[in-house]
């Protein structure tokens, strides 16, 4: 009977270790999938990565010129179809956390080149969140993460260039950003009746009653880069952006309106989706591109400008707190055609979370691409060009 016991228990506890020995091999086989599948996702992933930068390199120069918002907006967008892109940057910017740095430790401006490298990051979602963070007491009120961070690196470069180059490193950003000019500048207007308007917060008050703007000293030099940018560009772009000062800015350093007027690429105007109060008040596409005209000593190719009224009740926002929405009027498509210019336009805003207008940064990247490549490739690029659902 001894013996009979003995052999279930020997049978039972082999049966056990057999089958803890097979989990164990199971499990073992398990992970070892598991490692597998992951280490071929990673590779499929990284080999993604690879033709998506590959894809991206292949794309268009692209040159685009402007400051504030619209610029970043649309770096945003341009970066989904090409990292061949340099952003010049306009150094004029008197108000907030940029023109307090700038008073007191005498560096250009940061908050717009800020804006750029985060538009342009790889990743800028969590970059965003942290580098737009906003201290709201103490000595730090007012100021961002992302402007100490690029006062930082300019301190410890010795050079605000060098400064910018860190973070683009840093923030491994597609493409490049460039300020106009590494010299201190002042934007200078004289109005309608003779008066004379100091400092970029001053100008945006008086839009409609100037006669002329400069920048002081007259002779600021662009970084080289900037020029051998606007000679390698496939396209040159205006804005979107406020017209006097965030664009215009940067056509007043000579060098740089001279590199555009030398150029062979396209030059493309993006008008704004509304007026600013006081600094474009009462202003039309037309009066946009005219000011660009007068300023760069010739028009732009394209003119791009949104073609379809905002939902009425954001318009009535808008409206009331003293903008106007910007659409082409019949007799503008006539002048623009009459001079040259192709009018492209189309449905180009979306309404973000908080209820504000933007450009379709995607949308707008699109049609931009679209030129440029026409150009590249050598074609008649006014006459070849086909916008499918646009109208010029």
């Amino acid at each position: 009977m001894s013996s009979l016991v003995s052999f279930f228990a020997g049978a039972f506890i082999g049966g056990v270790v057999a089958y803890i020995f097979s989990r164990r091999v199971a499990n073992v086989q398990f992970d070892n999938a598991k490692t597998r599948d992951k280490s071929q996702k990673k590779r499929y992933k990284d080999i993604y990565i690879r033709a998506s930068n590959q894809r991206l390199s292949l794309g268009p120069y692209i040159v685009a010129i402007g400051g504030g918002t619209g610029l970043s907006t649309l770096l945003k967008g341009l970066k989904c179809f090409t990292r061949n892109i340099t952003a010049i940057v306009t150094v004029t910017d008197e108000g907030g956390s940029s023109g307090r740095l700038r008073q007191e430790w005498g560096v250009l401006p940061p908050g717009d080149i800020r804006n750029c490298l985060l538009a342009l990051a790889e990743d800028d979602s969590s970059l965003n969140r942290l580098l737009n963070f906003r201290f709201d007491r103490g000595e730090l009120a007012g100021h961002s993460l992302g402007n100490l961070l690029l006062l930082a690196a300019t301190e410890i470069a010795g050079d605000f260039r060098k400064g910018i180059e860190e973070l683009n490193y840093m923030l491994a950003i597609r493409g490049q950003v460039l300020p106009v000019t590494t010299e201190s500048v002042c934007l200078v207007g004289r109005t309608k009746n003779g008066s004379r308007v100091e400092g970029e917060l001053n100008i945006t008050t008086c839009g409609p009653d100037l006669e002329e703007l400069w920048l002081e000293p007259r002779n600021a030099k662009p970084l080289p880069e900037v020029l051998k940018a606007i000679s390698n560009a496939d396209l040159i772009v205006l804005g979107p952006g406020s017209l006097f000062t965030s664009v215009i800015p940067n056509l007043l350093v000579e060098e740089v309106s001279n590199a555009i007027l030398n150029s062979s690429a396209p030059v493309v105007y993006v008008c704004n989706l509304m007026t600013q109060p006081l600094e474009t008040e009462g202003f039309s596409v037309w009066d946009h591109a005219k000011w660009i005209a007068k300023v760069l000593r010739r028009f732009p190719d394209f003119v791009v400008a949104n073609s379809t009224p905002l939902p009425q009740d954001i318009a009535s926002r808008y409206i009331a707190a003293g903008s106007m929405p910007l659409l082409v009027t019949p007799e503008e498509r006539e002048k623009f055609k009459k001079i040259g210019v192709y009018l492209i336009e189309d449905k180009l805003y979306k309404i973000n979370e908080e209820g504000s207008v933007r450009h379709d940064s995607v949308k707008l990247a699109e049609c931009l691409v679209r030129i440029a490549r026409s150009a590249r490739e050598r074609e008649i690029w006014k006459e070849s060009i086909q916008f499918s659902g646009m109208s010029g």
